[in-house]
């Protein structure tokens, strides 16, 4: 029985480990055909398994892959929320700036409007402006045709007749002049004066003795016409030895008339 169990094992491992026995064994008994099937089959299965570890392989590569696509869809997702943002920001700006432009348009319509009411009042100023203009133009040309005419009448009362009238040269204007034997009258008229007009005939007379002599003669005469003389003009006259007055009162004469 030992030695029967020693041959049936040593059998096996025949089977086991030399294939030209099996082939002879199989052989033997018919079934060679069926073994060497069997050895393609197993061939054709290491194969598949190799195949099998090869896509499971690829199916890792793919899924790292798709693991990366999903990281990167999650980035352009959040970028993509970044920038709804951003636009939002945007858009908010933008509705901000066409707030200020629709508040500055008005403002721009009411600074018209203002502009439209100031020009119609500087229309009415100017309006008035020119009736004062032609009431001043006026009263000039009646208050020197008054102190023309009774200056003429006052200074024949003191015996000294002579025709007053205005004088023009390229330097100098009088509204008052007149020339008689060896007096000459110079002077201003207006209705209101102050002592800027004493000084003023003072420079015409200056400007007379040093470029017209001629025009002047040994006795001359300062006159001023006024109808609303100033206190001050009242009391440079005095001390100018300027004959001031209107049609109605002398406010000062000088003393060697």
């Amino acid at each position: 029985m030992g030695a029967m169990k020693t041959l049936k094992k040593e059998i096996l491992d025949l089977l086991d480990k030399d294939i030209e026995f099996r082939y002879a064994v199989a052989g033997y008994l018919g079934l060679s055909e069926i073994l060497k099937r069997l050895d393609a089959i197993a061939e054709e299965q290491v194969k598949l398994r190799e195949e099998q570890i090869s896509l499971r392989e690829e199916q890792k590569n793919i899924w790292s892959e798709i693991v990366a696509i999903r990281e990167e869809q999650v980035k352009l997702t959040e970028e993509q929320v970044s920038l709804r943002k951003e636009q939002n920001k945007i858009w908010l700006e933008i509705a901000a700036i066409k707030e200020e432009q629709v508040k500055f348009r008005q403002e721009l319509i009411n600074l018209r409007e203002d502009f439209n009411k100031m020009l119609g009042e500087i229309q009415k100023i100017n309006v008035r402006l020119g009736r004062v203009e032609r009431t001043l133009e006026k009263l000039t040309v009646d208050i020197e045709d008054e102190a023309r005419s009774v200056i003429k009448h006052k200074m024949k009362e003191m015996g000294i007749p002579l025709e007053v009238s205005s004088l023009t040269l390229p330097d100098v204007e009088l509204n008052l002049y007149g020339v008689n034997g060896d007096t000459c009258l110079i002077g201003e008229a207006t209705v209101r004066a102050g002592v800027k007009l004493a000084e003023e005939l003072l420079k015409k007379l200056e400007t007379l003795k040093k470029n017209h002599p001629e025009k002047l003669r040994p006795k001359i005469i300062l006159v001023i016409y006024a109808s609303l003389p100033m206190k001050e003009l009242i009391d440079e006259a005095k001390a100018k030895n300027i004959w001031l007055l209107k049609a109605t009162e002398e406010f000062y004469k000088p003393e060697n008339f």
